[in-house]
Formats: C-alpha cells, sequence, structure tokens
C-alpha cells in the first residue's frame, strides 16, 4: 500500500512557497524552524523526490516540488472544506471588511478563500482605506471588522508581527541616489515615520519624493526606478529587493498587523470571520479581537 501524506507536511509546503523561506513558513504555520525541516524531510522521504533549491536567501521548489505544490493546494483546501462543512454553522447575511490595500493581494485571500468555501452563502463586502481610517470607521459602525496596522493609538488586538523593511527594485540601483528619493504615504503613516526616523538617525540625506495614500502608486515608483519605499514582508512585490544594511539602510522596527471589530458586530457572521482572519493571516498566538468602543 503507497504511503499516504499528512495534510500537516502539505499545508508547510504551501507556507514554504509563498514565503520563499523555512523561517518566515514557521512562523505561519506555529513551528519551529527545525520542526519545518524535519517535516519536509519526511516528505521528502515520502515521495522520493528532492523538493527544494536553496538558495543564499531563499528557498525555491524544484520541479517536483512544483508538481506536489498543486497537489498539497487541492487536497489542503479540501481537506478544509470538508472540516468546515460539519463544524461551522449554515450563515447568511452581509459582512463588511476594511482592509489597506497594503495587505490585499498577499494576506486577503487566504481570508476570502477560506470563509467563501465555508460560508457561501454570506456576501462578504471588502472596503480598502488606509488604516487610520479603517479604524475610524470600525468605531463609527460603518464597517464591521477591519484588518490595520497597528499603532498604540489604535484599540486592536495584535495579530501578526512581520519585519519592515526599506525596498527598492531589483533593476535599478535608486537606492545609491543622494538626496534618497522616497515614495510613502501621507505623515499620518506610521511607517514613513519609521523610515524618515531611521535615516535621521543615520545621518542619510533624503527626499520624499512621491506621497500616496494608497499602495499601487508608490509601488510603481518603486518598480520604475523612481524611489525607494518601506514594506512589511507581505506587501513585497516581483521584481523588489530589500535594502539592508549592506546596502546602508538602518534597520526598520517590525510592522505589527491588528485586527478591530465594531460594537455590533457580534452575531455568528462576524465571529465566523473574525476567527478566519486571526486563524488564517495571524501568525501569533492571541485570542480573537473584542469588539471597538
Amino acid at each position: 500500500m503507497a504511503n499516504l501524506i499528512d495534510v500537516e507536511l502539505l499545508r508547510t509546503l504551501l507556507a514554504i512557497a509563498e514565503t520563499g523561506s523555512f523561517t518566515r513558513a514557521a512562523d505561519e504555520v506555529h513551528r519551529t524552524q527545525s520542526a519545518v525541516s524535519m517535516q519536509m524531510k519526511k516528505l521528502e522521504e515520502l515521495v522520493g523526490k528532492a523538493l527544494f533549491e536553496r538558495g543564499a536567501r531563499s528557498v525555491r521548489l524544484t520541479p517536483d516540488g512544483l508538481r506536489l505544490l498543486d497537489y498539497a493546494q487541492r487536497i489542503v483546501s479540501l481537506s478544509e472544506e470538508a472540516v468546515s462543512i460539519f463544524a461551522e454553522p449554515d450563515l447568511q447575511g452581509v459582512v463588511t471588511l476594511g482592509v489597506p490595500d497594503d495587505y490585499a493581494d498577499r494576506l486577503l485571500p487566504r481570508v476570502l478563500s477560506a470563509f467563501a468555501r465555508s460560508h457561501p452563502q454570506v456576501e462578504l463586502v471588502v472596503n480598502c482605506h488606509g488604516s487610520m481610517a479603517l479604524a475610524n470607521y470600525v468605531r463609527k459602525g460603518d464597517l464591521d471588522l477591519a484588518i490595520i496596522t497597528h499603532s498604540d493609538a489604535m484599540d486592536a488586538e495584535l495579530i501578526r508581527r512581520e519585519a519592515l523593511n526599506f525596498v527598492g527594485a531589483e533593476e535599478h540601483a535608486t537606492h545609491l541616489a543622494d538626496p534618497l528619493p522616497l515614495a510613502v504615504g501621507p505623515q499620518t503613516c506610521s511607517w514613513r515615520n519609521s523610515a524618515q526616523a531611521a535615516l535621521d538617525s543615520v545621518g542619510r540625506r533624503y527626499r520624499v519624493a512621491y506621497t500616496s495614500s494608497a499602495a499601487a502608486p508608490l509601488v510603481s515608483a518603486v518598480l520604475a526606478g523612481l524611489a525607494v519605499t518601506v514594506l512589511p514582508e507581505s506587501a513585497m512585490r516581483s521584481g523588489m529587493r530589500i535594502l539592508s544594511g549592506r546596502d546602508g539602510f538602518p534597520a526598520l522596527p517590525p510592522c505589527d498587523i491588528g485586527f478591530i471589530r465594531a460594537r455590533h458586530a457580534r452575531s455568528a457572521i462576524h465571529d465566523a470571520l473574525a476567527q478566519h482572519i486571526v486563524t488564517r493571516i495571524g501568525n501569533l498566538q492571541t485570542p480573537v479581537a473584542e469588539a471597538a468602543e
């Protein structure tokens, strides 16, 4: 009889494929890096193929790894769907969720796909705004729940922590310009404030070349070689590279991602979405956030 593959091994494989790192994948699946390495060694032994090519900075899947990845996505998805059908109530209704567009590309799909499979009769309305605006909308009751960049000024539950980095384009040397052109959010943006404070601390000259509350214009400026920006790991795009101390850039404080829900959002449908958010994108052990004041 052929050996069966544990779904948890496939779940870890998906995390590695998405993050490009055993270390970051360990955070995603709430295991130690050594445990993740042992899991993948076992998986390679089960299939009898090498699944990874390890580079200096990242891990890539081999052709056999990519073949297995396709099966892993389907198997994990079906497993989650099967469990959710019996574990969660058949909910109906409308729920509103706010999320900054910085996180929409990488984090939001994890929540949407799982929630839609579990609750196909629920209409999920998504609004993209800056974190400060989203927090205000939730407090006023205009939104049910929101994923936001966490700060002390916001009454949010911390659910995820990522490295925050200076980022430039792979094909351009914009980071060598003097003064350094920056593409950043408005003056209320915590990432902008962190970047400016860090550059000031090392005496690096800079100028704010592009300002936008939306991520797309900032990303475009970076990829075009016009500026350097600041992004957490989950907001990195293809064609970008991290600018580290070797490039003359100081370290930044981590990016904390929080979750907030409105006072009125107390029904089973809100609880279900809240649990999906914490489970799917959280990398910290934390309870579901209470309703906002």
